[in-house]
């Protein structure tokens, strides 16, 4: 819906934005090039999944990714014939198994995340302070209110708000939150 009192291709702050998203998608995927070994984006998700909650099992892996517990199990083999995921019995529950990242896991989500920053430092680089000072204040406007309408759980599956500029380093979480698609 345009806005009065704004003019030209900001007429729509929607489609703004989503024209804004698919460039940061475009963006994003470049982070994904020439990392070995290639992981899927369903990989992907998983492995951010298990970052943000060490020790998470598979039952709530499941649920973080919205799929069902054969497909995650059969997921769980592929990153752990990878090298990048290790499953163990969880020491308070032998029947249950807890999913940790290896340090090659690590390191494969430090690499797309540096080629990442690499990308987005280069079109900041291109921009007037200025108007990153108004994209920064921006998206955290934006961030902030996407969190009014998703505030217990998080966004919902599928929904991408890794926008605001955040450390390129693990996120610790006490708790899973939904992992975005494209992560």
């Amino acid at each position: 819906m345009a806005r009065p009192g704004r003019s030209g291709a900001y007429e729509d702050p929607a489609a703004a934005l989503s024209a804004a998203a698919e460039l940061l998608a475009v963006l994003h995927a470049r982070g994904q090039d020439g990392v070995e070994p290639a992981v899927s984006p369903s990989q992907l998700r998983a492995l951010l999944a298990v970052e943000g909650a060490e020790g998470i099992n598979l039952r709530t892996l499941s649920d973080v990714l919205g799929s069902r517990p054969p497909s995650v199990t059969r997921l769980c083999d592929r990153l752990e014939a990878m090298g990048l995921l290790i499953r163990s019995p969880r020491p308070s529950s032998r029947r249950e198994v807890e999913l940790r990242l290896t340090p090659r896991g690590r390191a494969l989500l430090d690499e797309r995340r540096a080629i990442r920053m690499r990308e987005l430092s280069a079109v900041l680089g291109r921009m007037a302070p200025e108007a990153v000072d108004a994209l920064i204040a921006g998206l955290t406007a934006f961030r902030a209110a996407a969190a009014e309408s998703y505030p217990a759980d998080g966004p919902p599956a599928g929904t991408d708000t890794s926008a605001a500029p955040a450390s390129p380093g693990p996120r610790a979480t006490s708790a899973p939150a939904r992992v975005p698609d494209s992560a």
